[in-house]
């Protein structure tokens, strides 16, 4: 709930889309007013934050200085390495911080550093996550599920896919995406149904045209880039019945996995370091499954973390 100042909580970012998914994620599950602070960062916080050195203090402009000294939160939440220089500043202000991924600094700086669990931060101030904090649940998954209808009026079973790319941890590459087309096409030859494919920022522009003439038709959805409208990644979401993701992104996967749908996960053995821990922690506990080429249907129960997260929050910094 974004509020006017003054606001007990400040949320803390460098408008990185996934650290902003993440540390607004917390603040609405906490149910706190909150003031969102952008930051602007300088060549050298670039470089040294979430370290101290001379002038940090003027980092992120006067603004924020100013307002710090006269009015410090009661609560700050940042996340990632830039914002983690700032919610420092905050708790030296007096607020208590709380620092989402893991600062690479000692965790001592804050009150609760939250980190994913394949990070393997260990302290006693350290709550670890299954994956990342996101706004998705049961009453999100409603709301996206009205906003876009358009999903749910193809037929079933719609099978969503949730597209990423190749990254120096995960070899998702051209070869990777035809095996995962090949299969999801026996499925749809064996069940009927229809897909919803959503790309992301990281999908390489050079697979758009092969997958908008693959996938062509009225009884199925595409959307690779703005060309293709308003992103439906929410309603997507809201109306599939089984979802196909990528290996390569955790953000992607954690809120595939908050539905209540099967999450198959495409060729995850090219995940490596942190992402493939977090994949093979998903796989040992039964919540996703690797994509094969026989259809598997299975039981899923949703997996609300951002919810667990601030329940041990409250208890840990005793907020109401």
């Amino acid at each position: 709930m974004p509020s006017p100042l003054p606001a007990p909580c400040w949320v803390i970012h460098d408008g990185a889309a996934g650290n902003r998914r993440q540390a607004l994620a917390l603040a609405d599950a906490l149910g706190l007013p909150y003031r969102e602070w952008v930051l602007d960062h300088p060549g050298l916080a670039a470089w040294l934050a979430p370290h101290q050195f001379p002038g940090a203090g003027a980092t992120f402009g006067e603004p924020f200085r100013t307002d710090l000294a006269s009015s410090p939160p009661t609560l700050a939440i940042g996340c990632g390495r830039i914002a983690a220089l700032a919610t420092r500043q905050a708790r030296e202000a007096g607020a208590k911080a709380i620092q989402i991924l893991d600062p690479r600094v000692s965790t001592r700086h804050w009150d609760l550093v939250i980190a994913p669990e394949h990070d393997g931060l260990v302290a006693d101030n350290v709550i670890a996550t299954l994956g990342s904090l996101h706004p998705v649940d049961a009453d999100w998954l409603r709301r996206a599920g009205q906003d876009f209808p358009q999903p749910g009026r193809l037929s079933g079973p719609r099978t969503a896919v949730l597209l990423g790319g190749p990254t120096r941890a995960t070899r998702f590459d051209r070869s990777a995406l035809e095996v995962l087309c090949s299969k999801l096409e026996y499925w749809l030859a064996q069940d009927g149904g229809s897909v919803l494919l959503c790309g992301s920022r990281r999908t390489p522009p050079a697979w758009a045209p092969l997958l908008r003439a693959r996938y062509h038709g009225a009884d199925n959805l595409v959307w690779l880039d703005d060309s293709d409208g308003v992103n439906p990644y929410p309603g997507v979401l809201a109306w599939a019945d089984r979802i196909i993701a990528s290996p390569d992104s955790v953000n992607m996967i954690s809120e595939a996995c908050a539905t209540a749908v099967p999450v198959y996960v495409a060729e995850p053995a090219r995940a490596t370091g942190r992402v493939g821990k977090f994949i093979q922690s998903l796989l040992a506990c039964g919540r996703i499954r690797a994509q094969l080429r026989e259809p598997t249907p299975f039981t899923a129960a949703p997996l609300v973390e951002t919810q667990r997260i601030a329940g041990l929050v409250r208890e840990r910094l005793s907020l109401r």
